[in-house]
């Protein structure tokens, strides 16, 4: 019979495939969004308005990335405490001081002997929660460090985007997160259980964001 530890994986990997097809991908596509955004003064009331919606309609498509981005986090990080607990119930190793996201991570790459650094697969799924942290609590260590591995989430040159909120502006407000960011996140959670799964036929790269 095959246990729990060997068969989570593969559900874990699916779990994830389907929330992102039927879900994220979705929603995604069906929000407008404009390759430019027109500045300078309007020639008439109706220019005016367009181009305000235009702005409304870029900033809540990036909103809608970033909350994506923390629920497929935390959707990652509930399997990894999951897969944790059932190889600490089988008695195959002692999983129990795995504090936080890093060392479950860390820990549970260790039990499936996967290499972390091959392909940014650790790089990616370490800057996706730290992103999901900036979208959970704003200004902070966590926005810092990110600005640190990735300073390439922010473009202050954008002609695509414009932050809505008066006021300075704050570095965890202009993270940006495209649809593409998303397809390397869902690829690099879905690659980790496919290369931690141990039955036959195991997806090892999954169709996301690999061209």
């Amino acid at each position: 019979m095959t246990s729990m530890v060997d068969q989570l994986p593969r559900i874990f990997q699916a779990n994830l495939c389907r929330f992102f097809d039927r879900v994220i991908e979705p929603v995604m596509d069906g929000l407008p969004a404009h390759a430019v955004l027109e500045v300078g003064e309007a020639n008439s009331l109706d220019r005016f308005l367009d181009r305000a919606a235009a702005q409304v309609d870029n900033y809540t498509a990036n909103e809608a990335a970033k909350a994506f981005t923390l629920t497929l986090a935390g959707l990652f990080e509930r399997q990894l405490s999951r897969w944790a607990r059932a190889i600490q119930d089988a008695g195959v190793a002692d999983m129990s001081k795995l504090g936080g996201f890093e060392a479950l991570l860390g820990g549970c790459a260790e039990q499936a002997q996967i290499d972390l650094v091959t392909d940014g697969l650790g790089r990616d799924l370490t800057q996706m929660f730290i992103v999901a942290n900036v979208v959970r609590h704003g200004e902070g260590k966590a926005c810092e460090k990110l600005n640190m591995l990735a300073p390439d989430l922010w473009d202050e040159k954008a002609v695509d985007y414009h932050d809505l909120l008066p006021g300075e502006a704050m570095a965890s407000e202009h993270v940006r997160i495209r649809k593409s960011d998303l397809l390397r996140y869902v690829r690099a959670a879905m690659r980790f259980w496919g290369l931690a799964d141990p039955l036959p036929l195991a997806v090892t790269n999954p169709p996301y964001g690999s061209e």
